[in-house]
C-alpha cells in the first residue's frame, strides 16, 4: 500500500550524555566551502563522559541528522561491570529495560513508550554501522560485545532520521567499537554468583594499515539456581588507508554461548525463594552462536563530496529448550537465519547564493533467509512438530535529505525516505507456499528545524513518519487471509530547547508524540508465529535532564521522563480496550548520578535508576507490576598510567525488583539480581 503525504514541521539533534555516562567519538573537521559561512552549530547535546574529537563525518553519519541523539562514552563503558550491554544503553534519559533474565534471553532496552517484550521491536540495532536485529526486530547480536571494547554508543530517537526503514520504528542504537591505534588493554573481575570474566583488547597501528583484537570470555553462576551462563566472544577489525582521501575496513566478529535457564515463578515461590528454579525447568536452556562479518569503503571525493559504503553478513544459530510454567509443555525453538545487506551514502556540502547547503542521499537493502522451527517435548525429547517455517525476506530503501542554514540562527533539514518489502514463505508441515504482504511503496516525510537565538540556547522541534511490518509469518499473505497487511506508518513529532552555560551547566528539556495507524503485535506464543491487531496507538511524552558541575572534582546529572502509551483506535474485534494503556510500558522513568574525585587517584561514583509500575496486558486487568529504584556505588583507584583497581556494588540497597508477565491464567515472575559485588583489575599498555 502507497502512503504519500507533504507535511510541515519543525526538529533538530539532540545529544544526550551524562557526568558518567557517555561520550563518543564524534565527527568533525576543518570546515569545508559550504560550512565556513557558518561557523555556529545547533547544539541540543546533553553530555556525560568524554567527547573525542576525530575527524568530519562521513556520508550516513548521524552528524548530518538533525533529531534527537544520546550518546554513552567509551571511558563509561570500559570500566562498566554489567552482565549485557543493553544495561549500559539502560542508563541513558528515557531508556527502558526489561531484564528477563533467562539465560541467553536477558532481555533488551526499548523507549518512546514502546516496551521491551518482542512482541513490537521499535529500535534499528547497528554496531559498527551494520544491521543487527534479527528477523523480528530482537537485538541477540548485542551480546557479541563486551564493555572493554566499546568506543561509544549513540541512540537516536524518534521518527526524523531517514537514514533507516525497518525496525526503526521509534528510532537506532549503533555501537562503536574501538579503532585505530597501538595499545594492549585487558581488564579482570571477579564477583557475586561465582562470576568471572576477562577481557582483552589490543590494537596496532603501523603506517596506512591498522589492527584490532577483541577476546572476551564471561562465567557465571547467576543470581538463581540453574541460572549458569558462559559466552566467549572474538572479534578483529582492520583498516587500510589510501593515501589521505580513502579508507577501506574488514570487520568480523564470532560468539558462542551456552546458558540454562531458571524459569518463571509463581507469585507465592517468587515472595518465599526469589532465588529457586523450578524443578520442570531442569532441563531449559539455550546454545547460541553467532558471526558478523563487513567490508567498508570510506572515501574524500573532494573537499566538499564525501562518499561511504558497506556490505556485511549476519549468522545467528539459536536452540533453546524453555517451558514457561508447570502446566505448559516444554518447548524446542530452533532459529536459523542469514542476512546480507549493502548501504551506501554520498554526501555534499557547498554554498548557494551564499546560504550553506548540505545535500545527502543515500539507500541500503538487506536480503534474509530465515528457518524457525518448534516442537513439542519432554525433558528435551521431541513429541511433536508445532512448526516448521522458510522464508524470505527482502527490505530495501532510499532516500534524500538536505540541511540548509539561511541564517546564522537557523538551519532547515528536510528529507524523504522510501521503502520496498518482497519475499516468499513457506509452510514445510504442511508443503504450502505464501507470498509477502503487498505493500507497495512506504513513503517516509521527514522535516527538523534548530534555532539558536543566541550563545548557548538552542530551540529544535523535528517531524517525520517511520514504518512497521509484519515479522516472522506476520509478513506474509498466509490464509485464511485473503487481504494484504497495510504497513502500521508511525507519525511523529518533538519540540525542546537545550540551555548550556559553559561546562558548568547543562539541561535540556523536549516534548513528544508519536502516533500509529493499524500497529500490530507478535503473538510470542503462537505455533504459527501470527500478530494481532493492536490498532491505532498513540504515544506522548516529556524529557528532563540537568548536568552541574559546580568543581572540577564533582559532577551530578540527572534525567526524569514522562512517557503514556494508549490504544486510541481498537481493533474491531476488541473495542473494549479503547483508551486502555499498552502493556510493559511505565510512566515514569528515572536516572542519574554523582561522581567525585577527592584526591587525584580516587573516583567514587553513585548511579540510580528506577520506573514506575505497568499493566501485564491491554486489557489493563491483571494489576500493576514492576516498579524499581536501584543504586549501585563503585570505586576506582589509579594506581598508576597502567593500572587501575575497580570496586562496584550493585542493587546497593539489597532491593527485591522483577520481570512480570502474564500467562492468560496468572502471573509469572522472573527475580532479578539482588545486591552483588564485583573486583577489576585493568591494565593499559
Amino acid at each position: 500500500m502507497k502512503t504519500s503525504m507533504l507535511a510541515l514541521a519543525a526538529g533538530t539533534l539532540f545529544v544526550a550524555h551524562s557526568p558518567a555516562v557517555f561520550a563518543e567519538e564524534l565527527a568533525s573537521e576543518a570546515p569545508t566551502t559550504g560550512e565556513q559561512a557558518n561557523p555556529k552549530k545547533p547544539d541540543t547535546s546533553f553530555s556525560v563522559g568524554e567527547i573525542v574529537v576525530t575527524a568530519r563525518g562521513m556520508a550516513g553519519s548521524t552528524d548530518n541528522v538533525l533529531t534527537s541523539v544520546d550518546r554513552l562514552g567509551g571511558d563509561v563503558a570500559q570500566d562498566a561491570d554489567v552482565d549485557n550491554i543493553y544495561e549500559l544503553i539502560g542508563q541513558m534519559p528515557g531508556i527502558l529495560l526489561t531484564d528477563f533474565n533467562q539465560g541467553t534471553t536477558s532481555g533488551k532496552f526499548s523507549m518512546r513508550g514502546f516496551n521491551g517484550e518482542g512482541n513490537i521491536n521499535a529500535v534499528k540495532l547497528l554496531i559498527d554501522g551494520i544491521p543487527s536485529n534479527s528477523n523480528d526486530g530482537n537485538m541477540p547480536y548485542i551480546d557479541m560485545i563486551f564493555p572493554l571494547n566499546i568506543a561509544g554508543i549513540e541512540v537516536v530517537r524518534g521518527t526524523s532520521d531517514p537514514r533507516y526503514g525497518l525496525h526503526a520504528i521509534a528510532g537506532s542504537a549503533n555501537i562503536l567499537t574501538r579503532s585505530g591505534g597501538t595499545f594492549v588493554d585487558a581488564r579482570a573481575s571477579v564477583g557475586s554468583y561465582n562470576t568471572y570474566e576477562g577481557q582483552l583488547v589490543a590494537g596496532l597501528e603501523r603506517g596506512n594499515l591498522s589492527q584490532n583484537y577483541q577476546i572476551a570470555y564471561r562465567s557465571s553462576d547467576g543470581y538463581r539456581d540453574h541460572g549458569d551462563t558462559h559466552r566467549f566472544s572474538l572479534s578483529g577489525k582492520w583498516g587500510l588507508t589510501l593515501g589521505e582521501d580513502v579508507k577501506l575496513g574488514a570487520i568480523a566478529r564470532y560468539y558462542d554461548a551456552d546458558a540454562e535457564e531458571p524459569g518463571y515463578l509463581t507469585f507465592a515461590d517468587s515472595r518465599a525463594n526469589p532465588r529457586m528454579t523450578n524443578a520442570y525447568n531442569v532441563s531449559d536452556g539455550d546454545t547460541r552462536k553467532m558471526q558478523q562479518y563487513a567490508v567498508t569503503a570510506d572515501a574524500t571525493l573532494s573537499d566538499d563530496l564525501d562518499w561511504s559504503s558497506m556490505a556485511y553478513y549476519n549468522r545467528l544459530r539459536d536452540d533453546r529448550y524453555v517451558k514457561f510454567s508447570a502446566g505448559a509443555s516444554q518447548q524446542r525453538r530452533l532459529t536459523r537465519e542469514d542476512h546480507y545487506g549493502v548501504s551506501s551514502a554520498m554526501h555534499w556540502h557547498s554554498a548557494i547564493s551564499g546560504v550553506p547547503f548540505m545535500l545527502e542521499a543515500g539507500g541500503n537493502i538487506e536480503w534474509q533467509d530465515n528457518r524457525s522451527a518448534r516442537w513439542l517435548a519432554v525433558e528435551r525429547v521431541p513429541t511433536s512438530q508445532t512448526r516448521d517455517q522458510q522464508f524470505d525476506l527482502s527490505v530495501g530503501g532510499v532516500y534524500v535529505q538536505a540541511n540548509i542554514e539561511p541564517a546564522d540562527w537557523l538551519r532547515i533539514t528536510p528529507a524523504y525516505r522510501i521503502d520496498w518489502v518482497g519475499g516468499n514463505f513457506s509452510n514445510l508441515l504442511n508443503n504450502t507456499v505464501a507470498p509477502i504482504n503487498d505493500y507497495g511503496s512506504i513513503d517516509q516525510q521527514k522535516l527538523s528545524v534548530a534555532i539558536f537565538p543566541t550563545d548557548g540556547v538552542t530551540l529544535y522541534g523535528n517531524w517525520g513518519k517511520t514504518f512497521q511490518i509484519g515479522l516472522g509469518s506476520g509478513a506474509y499473505l498466509i490464509p485464511p487471509r485473503q487481504v494484504d497487511l497495510a504497513p502500521s506508518i508511525n507519525t511523529g513529532w518533538e519540540l525542546g530547547a537545550k540551555y548550556q552555560l559553559g561546562d558548568t551547566v547543562e539541561g535540556r528539556v523536549a516534548y513528544w508524540q508519536q502516533s500509529a495507524t493499524g500497529e500490530i503485535a507478535r503473538k510470542l506464543n503462537d505455533p504459527a508465529g501470527d500478530f494481532e491487531n493492536v490498532g491505532g496507538t498513540d504515544r506522548e511524552g516529556i524529557d528532563i535532564q540537568l548536568r552541574v558541575t559546580p568543581m572540577a572534582k564533582l559532577s551530578l546529572w540527572g534525567a526524569l521522563s514522562w512517557q503514556k502509551a494508549v490504544i486510541s483506535v481498537p481493533s474491531p474485534a476488541t473495542p473494549q480496550l479503547a483508551g486502555n494503556e499498552l502493556n510493559h510500558t511505565p510512566r515514569w522513568l528515572w536516572s542519574g548520578g554523582i561522581e567525585y574525585t577527592p584526591v587525584e587517584p580516587l573516583t567514587l561514583s553513585l548511579t540510580g535508576r528506577g520506573q514506575s509500575s505497568y499493566y501485564l496486558t491491554t486489557a489493563n486487568a491483571e494489576g500493576k507490576w514492576g516498579d524499581l529504584a536501584l543504586f549501585d556505588a563503585s570505586v576506582a583507584w589509579q594506581v598508576n598510567e597502567t593500572l587501575e583497581f575497580g570496586l562496584a556494588v550493585k542493587n546497593l540497597g539489597d532491593s527485591y525488583y522483577e520481570y512480570v508477565w502474564w500467562d492468560g491464567v496468572q502471573t509469572l515472575h522472573s527475580p532479578a539480581n539482588g545486591r552483588n559485588i564485583t573486583a577489576s583489575a585493568r591494565l593499559r599498555f
